[in-house]
């Protein structure tokens, strides 16, 4: 049994931990949310003057050139984006500081010139590496700079996608499915609550969507959520499959990074004037918008896939998870359509249960699902998480990730998502 002495010794080195850890979290969400501040509003002035100069869009491959050019002189052309961030959790690699300004200025440029990718991707690319950062400035040692790491996902996430109680659970998750590491609950959620709230008070505030029919939990509704998970299962597992197999395919038969980068922009902008349509250029929150109206079109889900996968598969710089948002939702949107249930549940189902399936994350899923659309739907959002989850595979949008557990049975696999 321990003696008195050792249980004080051992109080008052948990305490020094959790004064220490408060401060460092505080600190990282008061830098971390101020760079996503200004990250939040340089997209979305980018977003605004795109709107209203739709012809930007044919000055697309020189922004492509911009970005491919600046990754050059930075001598960081095999960037591998958030898969560097989870790298890191695993103590397998450093992050180095030249990822956070050519993050921020490259997704920037895709946005503003008709891109189509995401925020919150590169908001945990620009969090993981200031948070690595800071751990060199504090001299911390690994572990408590991987620790750090995570606070920086979480503010980042925070600040920029507005689900502050997501952010913490979902730096936790990302890295090992099925394994969490609960010492990162609290310094996490520090930094999370601090970006989030300096993030709202300067003006950033969460995109809101809002499922305009709900219904009540009933047997057939539910039957066909049953149905809607498993679709959403299988969309995840191709958009996983033709967002990895476009990058390999275009580095493949064009080798030279700025022809690849110009022919992506030609293709993106062919597709666009094909398709009469700017609606897929951006993150997709237009189309999410719609889907919850229940207007939006009937393959946005099959063209936000293709856009997506081209655009950062030639080079542009993002994310992927507001465009699996977009996907999700779109889809769920033409399923309830078809088959005569709420376009707007389904819009909200397809919305977390694609994102699950894509980052493997079922928890983070329904957090967001929770803290975006409430729990008046929390049963319906359930059985579509659960479900996308299991029959998703070990497919996943970030190579580094690593399953640890099984879906289907109790035991330990360690895989890599593929």
């Amino acid at each position: 049994m321990n003696t008195l002495k050792e249980r004080l010794e051992v109080a008052r080195t948990t305490a020094v931990d959790f004064l220490r850890w408060i401060i460092l979290a505080i600190i990282t969400g008061f830098v971390v949310g101020g760079v996503g501040i200004l990250f939040v509003k340089g997209l979305g002035l980018a977003n605004t003057f795109r709107d209203a100069h739709r012809w930007i869009i044919l000055a697309l491959p020189l922004a492509g050139l911009l970005i491919v050019f600046l990754y050059k002189v930075s001598n960081y052309e095999n960037d591998k984006g958030t898969n560097l961030v989870i790298s890191t959790l695993h103590a397998e690699s450093q992050i180095p500081f030249r990822m956070a300004p050519l993050i921020f200025a490259s997704t920037i440029l895709t946005h503003l010139f008709g891109g189509s990718a995401g925020r919150e991707g590169a908001a945990l690319q620009l969090g993981g590496s200031i948070g690595n950062q800071l751990g060199r400035c504090f001299k911390l040692n690994d572990e408590d700079t991987r620790m750090i790491v995570m606070c920086g996902m979480s503010a980042a996430f925070s600040a920029i996608f507005g689900t502050p109680l997501a952010a913490v659970i979902f730096a936790m998750e990302i890295g090992s499915i099925g394994i969490m590491h609960y010492a990162a609950f609290v310094p996490c959620m520090f930094a999370s609550l601090v970006a989030s709230t300096f993030a709202h008070e300067m003006g950033c505030h969460a995109e809101a969507f809002t499922i305009t029919e709900p219904i009540e939990f009933a047997v057939i509704p539910a039957l066909l959520i049953v149905l809607l998970g498993i679709l959403c299962a299988v969309v995840s597992m191709i958009f996983c499959k033709i967002l990895h197999e476009s990058g390999h395919l275009f580095r493949k038969y064009i080798p030279n990074a700025y022809l690849r980068v110009i022919a992506g922009s030609t293709i993106i902008i062919a597709l666009t004037v094909i398709l009469r349509t700017t609606a897929y250029s951006g993150a997709g929150v237009n189309l999410i918008e719609e889907a919850f109206l229940g207007e939006a079109p009937m393959m946005a889900f099959f063209w936000k896939i293709i856009f997506t996968a081209i655009t950062l598969g030639v080079g542009f710089k993002g994310g992927e998870i507001v465009p699996s948002f977009c996907i999700g939702a779109t889809f769920g949107c033409m399923f309830g359509a078809l088959v005569g249930l709420s376009p707007s549940l389904c819009a909200a189902v397809g919305m977390v249960a694609v994102f699950c399936g894509v980052t493997n994350s079922p928890i983070t899923s329904l957090i967001i699902g929770f803290e975006m659309f409430g729990f008046d739907s929390m049963r319906y959002l359930l059985i579509g998480v659960a479900i996308s989850y299991m029959l998703s595979g070990y497919t996943g949008l970030y190579s580094e990730q690593t399953i640890t557990t099984s879906k289907v049975k109790l035991q330990t696999i360690n895989i890599k998502t593929h």
